[in-house]
């Protein structure tokens, strides 16, 4: 779930506009309400003198511009998918698990109801990141010890709604924050920022996130003669998620692999490139009965893929 929102640096700290949550991801707990509470929180956060807006234009509705004071909490063990690469298609909905350690002072009550914590993605700078992925749903935290407690819960990313563009591929850093709401109502007129506690900890290990990448393969004629020749064609494409379909991926290494009738194993004939169109198409000779695929490896932008395999009968 994306923030999409005007950001901006206010002495080194995170500032969102607090008004721009997707309704159409308003799952769960209301999440549209609670992450646009928690944006607040945040932006309020940043703010160093009395009065002062943010660079989006918007100022938090409370007393003098004041701020929440520093809640004792920490974060750590922060884990991501289980650290694999975050693989997403051009519009359907993916969720993906995290889990991390959140350690607080004596004075910090993780179990009242308006204690809230969640886990975040950001792509670029912690300051000024260029998106940002959240959850529909706040974490579920279990005490281990007086003060120490284990969380879970997932990040909820929509490409259809335009949660991503194309240039989000690649790396990206995680972040978790806590708000111990203290009785404070953020809708409410006499609300009161200063009593509101809040954390943020970020720079932590994230996977990728990649597009998500589709291999065909056709090998022709089939059946064909022993010694004749066979061609093989295919394409590569991947998750454009500026247009939300397939597009193809060009100049792209895949290997083309053959595996004989009776086998389970693939062994590589040869690595051609794809066309400017993602296109592929190579000629090989028939020597025995066997199954054709084309293997991509992936990088750091377009998740791997092996095409089915084509049989091929050999006269």
């Amino acid at each position: 779930m994306r923030i999409s929102a005007t950001v901006a640096a206010v002495s080194g700290a995170l500032v969102l506009s607090a008004f721009a949550v997707p309704a159409a991801q308003a799952a769960g707990s209301d999440a549209g309400s609670y992450r646009s509470d928690i944006a607040k929180i945040r932006e309020a956060a940043a703010h160093t003198a009395s009065g002062k807006a943010t660079l989006s234009g918007s100022t938090v509705a409370t007393p003098a511009d004041d701020e929440p004071y520093a809640l004792n909490v920490t974060f750590s063990n922060i884990k991501v998918h289980s650290a694999k690469p975050i693989v997403v298609g051009a519009a359907a909905h993916v969720s993906v698990p995290v889990t991390y350690t959140l350690t607080h002072g004596a004075d910090v009550d993780i179990t009242a109801s308006d204690f809230w914590t969640d886990l975040y993605l950001y792509k670029g700078s912690a300051t000024e990141p260029d998106n940002m992925i959240f959850d529909d749903d706040l974490a579920t935290c279990t005490a281990t010890s007086a003060t120490v407690a284990s969380c879970k819960g997932s990040l909820d990313i929509y490409p259809g709604e335009g949660d991503l563009s194309n240039t989000d591929a690649g790396a990206w850093k995680a972040g978790a924050e806590a708000v111990a709401w203290n009785g404070q109502d953020p809708t409410s007129s006499t609300f009161d920022v200063t009593k509101v506690g809040y954390a943020d900890q970020s720079g932590f290990a994230s996977p990728n996130v990649t597009r998500l990448s589709k291999l065909t393969v056709n090998a022709a004629p089939e059946p064909v003669k022993k010694g004749k020749t066979i061609t093989v064609t295919g394409k590569l494409t991947r998750a454009n998620w500026d247009a939300n379909n397939y597009t193809g991926y060009s100049t792209q290494p895949v290997k083309l692999q053959f595996r004989k009738k009776n086998s389970t194993t693939y062994t590589t004939v040869k690595t051609i490139k794809t066309s400017s169109t993602g296109a592929l198409k190579t000629t090989v000779k028939a020597t025995v009965d066997g199954y054709f695929r084309y293997s991509f490896a992936g990088t750091a932008t377009t998740a791997p893929i092996n095409a089915t395999g084509d049989y091929v009968d050999v006269k």
